[in-house]
């Protein structure tokens, strides 16, 4: 199943996509619901960021592959750090260049849909607490990352985290083992599985859970794989991830 936010030149609303159409819900994925007769060409919909986390929580150094490209080992445990919500934008949205910084990166992830109220959660029950997958982007502002040392300000800019386009739900596609690709202005840049992942999404749910309470619609990014490079303003970038959709962002500077 495949869960749609979007907007027909009124409120917002979820639906299901069925094939080129939208069948609209009563309700919202991340509680129970009932489909309704009401349909939409998928073409004359606009598609939004697919939730509104109260929180991004993102890994860093997930993928064996891009730590062999960085010649580093791979880590104990997770590598977290936290995205605000502002951050958050949907496919065909623009990514904002800030001025503040002279280099930013496009990092292709596979993301993770929380469903509902997640704490203290083992492993084996993690799947019951993941609403679906989406296609994310982790931009970063690599100059202020090596500069600062942490990074807040190079994660966090407004339009920093574009998530979409669809909710995949766990039961439509098996998260391990997922071609992931990344192109820029229809050139290659990423390209790896998801059967590179050090760390496999139930695991990371139980982990973070273990560390902080996760909300219906939160968002865990699970990680780039090799190719991370730098994008301009007038980049268009496209991720693709099977089975769940393409993620098209173009970047503009104001």
């Amino acid at each position: 199943m495949k869960f749609v936010r979007f907007t027909y030149g009124g409120p917002i609303a979820y639906g299901i996509l069925e094939g080129d159409e939208v069948c609209v819900i009563d309700g919202t994925p991340f509680k129970p619901f009932t489909p309704t007769q009401k349909k939409y060409p998928l073409d004359k919909i606009r598609i939004l960021e697919p939730t509104t986390p109260s929180k991004v929580v993102a890994v860093g150094l997930n993928y064996t592959d891009h730590a062999r490209e960085l010649g580093m080992e791979m880590p104990d445990e997770p590598l977290i750090f936290l995205k605000p919500p502002s951050t958050v934008i949907g496919t065909a949205d623009d990514i904002i260049y800030p001025p503040m910084s002279k280099w930013i990166e496009h990092e292709a992830e596979l993301a993770i849909v929380i469903k509902e109220t997640t704490r203290q959660v083992p492993i084996t029950k993690a799947i019951n607490y993941i609403l679906g997958y989406t296609c994310a982007n982790d931009v970063t502002a690599r100059d202020l990352q090596k500069k600062d040392g942490q990074w807040t300000r190079a994660k966090s800019f407004d339009t920093f985290c574009p998530i979409g386009p669809y909710i995949v739900t766990p039961t439509d596609v098996d998260p391990r083992h997922l071609d992931i690709k990344l192109t820029v202005n229809g050139e290659v840049k990423q390209s790896s599985n998801t059967i590179n992942m050090h760390f496999k999404p139930e695991y990371l749910v139980s982990y973070i859970s273990h560390i902080m309470t996760l909300c219906p619609g939160d968002i865990i990014l699970t990680g780039t794989p090799p190719g991370v490079g730098p994008i301009v303003p007038g980049d268009v970038m496209e991720i693709t991830i099977e089975g769940i959709g393409v993620l098209r962002n173009k970047v503009i500077k104001l």
